[in-house]
């Protein structure tokens, strides 16, 4: 296949209408690139145009998550509560993808399968599922880093005779559970949100728990117009402070810097109380040796299952809800009565985490030779996450290398963003940057702003290409893995190492800490893209 021979010739395809898909077209157009965004959904959004499940809501908050690239556009959008809904970011996103007159070069309800680089003229070859062959020099993966859902293999699962949902894949025009008996698996960030939403409409809601989830109250409330005013006339500055906190949010509580092991008890208590009572994520920045020390967690861990018994009516529940591994070593959670939820009579919680689900009948799931009758399931159970919808598409690179073999051991990049012997391909928030372990916003902004200067700077250099050195990629994953090493997030099976998915190498994917990275790639850049072979 030639530029010639192709159905369209384009500078860059853009794969995926998300966040990252929409600000890496904005700046395409700014460079004077012909681009195209290629989406599967039939809308733009993202993680927000799929995620419709019950109390699908943000855990940043609002005035934190959204772009801060543009001036007018930050001050003109009016958020309206601490923690926006799903329908207010997507409408968000559709705000923006209009204001920026994106849409034009956005091809929805489009599957792209493969990306093929062609050795002979240095482009890549692009298939997708409308029948249109489109040749390019650039191709950006804004693929979404919780975009491919995992469906767990149980046996019998496509036999159930009842109505199956995967919170990821929420059909648009809602769910009715009323009179109806719902059987969740899973208990993570989806079930903690909509398992309350459900509670409330259904008959009985049997939650199937393999594992207990840390969760801390949102406190969520309609933002007070003066503290917007307040934050809006000192935007840049409030978002710089985010962006230099370890996670890249943090303006409305940001880290402490002490030891929880230098505090007595009343002053642990303290402060713990005080982040409860302000709710969200930032419960992990009371102290800043919590996912660094297994003791200083521990003072964490004590405290959030204190607060499960008080919640939970019945001690025996009480007790299966409470968790018994590292505090964040899996994402903490931001609910909304979730605890209290389990004190309805119609919710009863099934422990599966020694006695797994044997398999699903055409009536509901088996646990220990018991049916569970159901008349819907609810697979709340996330993602084939950061990796996942890369190995979706069949992408080959230098010599038809694919993809999937380079990262047979797990996932490899030089800083997230390029795979040696992939050249002009690139992964905004891909594995080896802290994408999930931060506000996802500022992680793609930066990502994106770092492309698009790479191309400037190749382009001025009379370069075609830019892919990382093997040596260069090895020295970054082992640094990745080495920082990784230092922290807690190794404390438990989780998405972050590709637990949750049957068969994926066990490699924490994210880098802990963004101010650092986020220098590192400047000096590398500084250092006139150290690491990186143009040609």
């Amino acid at each position: 296949m030639t530029p010639a021979d192709a159905d369209r010739e384009l500078d860059m395809v853009i794969v995926g209408a998300g966040f990252a898909g929409l600000y890496m077209l904005h700046n395409a157009h700014g460079l004077g690139l012909r681009a195209e965004v290629i989406e599967r959904g039939d809308g733009v959004g993202g993680t927000w145009y799929w995620n419709r499940y019950p109390g699908a809501r943000c855990d940043v908050p609002s005035m934190e998550y959204s772009f801060g690239f543009d001036h007018q556009l930050e001050q003109e959008w009016e958020w309206t509560e601490k923690y926006a809904t799903q329908a207010e970011i997507l409408a968000y996103v559709e705000h923006v993808a209009d204001r920026f007159d994106l849409r034009a070069d956005i091809t929805l309800s489009t599957t792209v399968e493969a990306c093929r680089f062609d050795d002979s003229t240095g482009r890549w070859v692009v298939t997708a599922s409308d029948g249109v062959t489109r040749v390019a020099r650039f191709v950006v993966m804004a693929t979404g880093c919780l975009s491919a859902a995992n469906v767990p293999d149980i046996e019998g699962r496509d036999g159930f005779a009842g109505r199956t949902f995967h919170t990821g894949r929420w059909p648009h025009e809602g769910v009715d559970f009323s009179g109806r008996r719902v059987a969740v698996i899973g208990t993570g960030s989806s079930a903690v949100q909509s398992i309350p939403f459900i509670a409330a409409e259904a008959d009985q809601v049997s939650v199937f728990q393999r594992t207990a989830t840390w969760a801390v109250p949102a406190h969520n409330e309609p933002l007070d117009l003066a503290a917007v005013a307040e934050i809006k006339a000192d935007y840049a500055n409030w978002r710089q402070k985010a962006r230099d906190s370890s996670s890249a949010f943090g303006g409305y509580y940001p880290r402490r810097e002490v030891s929880a092991l230098d505090a007595d008890e009343a002053e642990l208590a303290e402060q713990y109380d005080e982040r409860w009572e302000v709710g969200g994520l930032s419960f992990l920045r009371a102290y800043n040796d919590l996912l660094l020390d297994e003791r200083a967690n521990a003072t964490a861990a004590a405290y959030i299952r204190g607060k499960i018994a008080e919640l939970v009516d019945d001690p025996e529940t009480a007790a299966l809800l409470s968790p018994d591994t590292i505090v964040g070593c899996k994402r903490l959670c931001v609910d909304t009565d979730y605890y209290a939820t389990f004190n309805r009579p119609n919710v009863r919680l099934i422990d599966v985490s020694s006695d797994p689900i044997e398999r699903i009948d055409a009536a509901g799931p088996v646990v220990g030779g018991m049916l569970h009758e159901v008349d819907d399931i609810v697979f709340a159970t996330g993602f084939d996450a950061m990796t996942g919808a890369l190995e979706r598409i069949a992408i080959e690179g230098r010599g038809g290398r694919p993809l999937r073999d380079a990262w047979s051991a797990g996932p490899v990049t030089y800083l997230g963003l390029q795979v040696a012997g992939f050249p002009n391909l690139f992964t905004i928030t891909g594995p080896g940057s802290p994408s999930v372990l931060t506000n996802m916003i500022a992680s793609i902004e930066q990502h994106v702003e770092w492309i698009t200067d790479a191309i400037v700077a190749l382009d001025a250099g009379g370069f075609r290409t830019i892919e990382p050195a093997d040596e260069a990629q090895d020295r970054w994953v082992g640094y990745v893995n080495e920082i990784a090493n230092h922290t807690l997030f190794h404390g438990c099976s989780s998405w972050y190492l590709g637990a949750n998915v049957p068969g994926k190498p066990r490699v924490f994917m994210p880098l802990p800490g963004f101010p650092e990275y986020r220098a590192v790639c400047e000096q590398i850049v500084a250092d006139d893209y150290r690491g990186f072979v143009r040609n």
